[in-house]
């Protein structure tokens, strides 16, 4: 019983690799606060200036994303980049792409914070928890 146990477990792992070894994005990014899904719908109502940045593929962009989000890859992602689409250093920005699971808008936010923006806000739960607490959906 316990090698066949064993043996499913076996063909588990070679049928989905991707669920092995799934890196996690960070806790916490120095220069970032991190926020929820409820804190970045407040930040949005809250302030109409702040730039929204999906850091996921475009193809996931499109089938939905939070209202007003620019589509910016974290590879795209450079001071230049950014300073396009935020107003100035001092301006808010809020960061996110699929969870925790995802290390786009992590890397994205890195860069944002050595580019000296100050008001760097990081979504780490992402689009999953946005569509799991029902959050309103832009296509």
């Amino acid at each position: 019983m316990r090698s066949r146990l064993a043996f499913v477990l076996f063909l588990l792992h070679l049928a989905f690799p991707a669920l092995a070894d799934k890196p996690l994005a960070p806790d916490l990014i120095a220069g970032t606060t991190r926020v929820s899904a409820e804190q970045a719908l407040e930040l949005i109502l809250a302030n109409p200036k702040l730039a929204v940045i999906d850091s996921r593929h475009a193809e996931e962009f499109a089938k939905g994303h939070i209202e007003g989000a620019i589509n910016l890859l974290d590879t795209d992602t450079s001071p230049e980049t950014l300073a396009r689409h935020v107003s100035g250093k001092d301006a808010p920005m809020l960061l996110y792409c699929n969870g925790e699971h995802c290390l786009r808008s992590s890397n994205a936010a890195k860069i944002a914070v050595k580019a000296g923006y100050k008001k760097v806000y990081w979504f780490r739960g992402g689009w999953a928890e946005w569509i799991e607490k029902k959050m309103p959906v832009a296509k």
